[in-house]
């Protein structure tokens, strides 16, 4: 799969690295700022307690 994304970013080594840094921030940040805090109230992590 990455070998699939890494042919098909566009000019040399240089840009392909910038490009693909960017990506994956862009995948973290969409991780983080939408589908996490979506996926939370879901999450049977909220009542935790030691009796």
């Amino acid at each position: 799969m990455y070998v699939w994304i890494w042919r098909h970013l566009p000019g040399p080594t240089a840009v392909r690295v910038g490009t693909a840094v960017a990506l994956a921030v862009g995948v973290v940040a969409l991780l983080m700022f939408v589908i996490f805090p979506w996926l939370e109230p879901l999450l049977p992590f909220n009542n935790v307690t030691a009796e």
